[in-house]
């Protein structure tokens, strides 16, 4: 099923932890590099989660950094590098730029990035250095820089790991920043609203009664995950058709909602409905003309769930994955199931 990619902070709020543990194969966030300042980020319960293979802190190594600065090693010569460059220096040359402040409005840890980075954010004015001048493990920026580079971080973990990564977050600026920075080549992205397929426990929840869960009613889980994946794959390629891909999808969709939905009755636990947006990047060959003026709005109605599908032009970043291209975004209002 993959591992969700939480960004653009190092710790998710526990309904994303939640969501991570009953959807997808486990969860992952970026790190910082140092390992005191991992130490000092990491709560107990990820701790427990990582000694039992679900969490994974996953830190860009200095050579897989050297890429995104572009030092001419690799056949992208740092086209994300680049990409992000660019974006940085638009955003610094605006009439009112996002200054850093103090306190900060928001952190990035300098061993999440590289130092031709940090020193281009501290010139653009980007942001500050913070702490003792012997350490200055953070630098305090905008929640737009924030975003806008951690977003690009995780969208390239996810494009290059050997890992099925699905990069998911709780931030509007972060879920944009990530699929905004400008590429010589303008895609298409279907856009859709699966909320009420994925419920979660009720705040409060006790993370062992959603780990039991979990591994009492793995298949149910799987499969459905597995035709929402398939159904979001074949809308990535059929894009031309996608009243086709609901038909053929709807019967096997509908089953593994009806089980999941039994699964959750027999448990004990009370469940919401979050708002999840999942974008998913159309093929290469798709153009905005076929979609755009014709399609609008399509409802498909699986298993009594209505699903909002859209089109919306994206600017991805310089390299995707082939197989999948997904990235979530998770929002706070709820409703119970």
């Amino acid at each position: 099923m993959g591992v969700l990619l939480y960004y653009p902070t190092v710790t998710p709020p526990a309904e994303v932890v939640h969501q991570a543990l009953l959807y997808w194969d486990g969860l992952a966030s970026v790190v910082p590099r140092d390992p005191r300042v991992y130490s000092s980020l990491v709560g107990r319960e990820l701790r427990r989660l990582e000694e039992r293979e679900l969490y994974r802190p996953l830190a860009f190594t200095p050579e897989s950094l050297d890429v995104l600065d572009g030092d001419g090693r690799s056949p992208r010569t740092g086209q994300n590098w680049s990409l992000l460059t660019r974006e940085l220096e638009r955003i610094a040359a605006l009439p009112d730029p996002p200054r850093p402040t103090s306190p900060p409005e928001a952190v990035l840890f300098t061993s999440k990035i590289t130092y031709p980075l940090k020193q281009q954010l501290l010139e653009l004015g980007l942001a500050a250095n913070l702490g003792p001048s012997d350490l200055r493990a953070e630098l305090s920026v905008s929640k737009e820089v924030q975003n806008l580079v951690v977003g690009v971080l995780a969208r390239e973990l996810a494009a290059t790991t050997d890992l099925a990564l699905f990069p998911y977050t709780d931030s509007e600026g972060a879920y944009r920043n990530s699929l905004r920075p400008v590429s010589p080549t303008r895609g298409l992205a279907w856009e859709m609203e699966l909320g009420r397929l994925l419920p979660v426990p009720a705040p409060d929840t006790a993370t062992e009664d959603v780990l039991a869960f979990r591994e009492a009613y793995a298949d149910e889980r799987r499969r459905l995950m597995r035709a929402l994946h398939r159904m979001l794959g074949d809308l990535r390629r059929d894009y031309e058709h996608p009243a086709d891909v609901f038909s053929q999808l709807r019967t096997e969709l509908s089953e593994a909602v009806e089980d999941y939905e039994a699964a959750r009755r027999g448990s004990r636990m009370a469940w919401v409905h979050r708002s999840v947006t999942v974008s998913v990047a159309l093929a290469a060959a798709a153009g905005g003309a076929l979609l755009l003026p014709d399609l609008g709005w399509l409802l498909g109605t699986i298993g009594g769930y209505a699903l909002n599908v859209a089109t919306r032009e994206i600017r991805p970043l310089a390299k995707a994955r082939t197989d999948h291209d997904f990235s979530y975004l998770h929002r706070v209002r709820s409703a119970l199931a």
